[in-house]
């Protein structure tokens, strides 16, 4: 058995001991993902969607946060975890640009003149980040499998190769429903003033 395979059987191990309940075999999928996790973040992070305060560190300890303080874990197996993971660092990024369009608004804080040129672009990611959100949500409300496939290229960076592994389709079903997935989004996105 090559350590590919063994890695993944213990993978799939400790997935079945967090169903059971125990909560620190989630810790033990993290100590062995981890590499796997950062390279995801630091691939979302490098085009710049979220704000400067998050590196890739942060984003997956985040995640690990987040999925810690869940109540329940039903884990089917590795994609399942890298489904749920991106999701979590959907919903982090997310907040990260809801509370930079706080920040702009005021959010409670003293007006100081700046300089529009240096704010606008930051802005204008939040801002996009957000719209992005609304339509996968809508997305995902109609047709669940495309908004992951969304998921897994916007937000965690993967290529279709990667993630018709991860799901278990071939890279022309990925493919197609990327297409479907796009095309669904660039008519919310315009709906809502984005689009272009």
């Amino acid at each position: 058995m090559d350590a590919k395979r063994k890695a993944a059987g213990e993978i799939t191990l400790l997935l079945a001991a967090v169903r059971e309940g125990d909560r620190s075999a989630l810790d033990r999928i993290f100590d062995r993902l981890y590499a796997e996790l950062k390279k995801l973040a630091r691939s979302q992070l490098r085009y710049g969607r979220t704000a400067a305060s998050l590196d890739t560190s942060a984003l997956v300890h985040e995640v690990y946060l987040k999925l810690v303080r869940a109540e329940s874990l039903s884990l089917a197996d590795r994609s399942h975890f890298f489904a749920l993971a991106a999701k979590a660092m959907r919903q982090i990024l997310i907040g990260h640009a809801d509370s930079l369009r706080r920040q702009k608004r005021g959010g409670g804080a003293v007006l100081l003149p700046l300089d529009e040129e240096l704010v606008a672009p930051a802005l204008w990611q939040a801002e996009q980040l957000v719209a992005v959100d609304v339509a996968l949500a809508e997305l995902e409300r109609l047709a669940p499998r495309l908004a992951r496939i969304v998921e897994l290229r916007f937000f965690v960076g993967m290529n279709e190769t990667e993630i018709g592994t991860l799901l278990e389709q071939s890279e022309r079903t990925v493919r197609r429903d990327w297409r479907k997935a796009r095309a669904f989004l660039h008519v919310e996105l315009e709906r809502q003033g984005l689009g272009g």
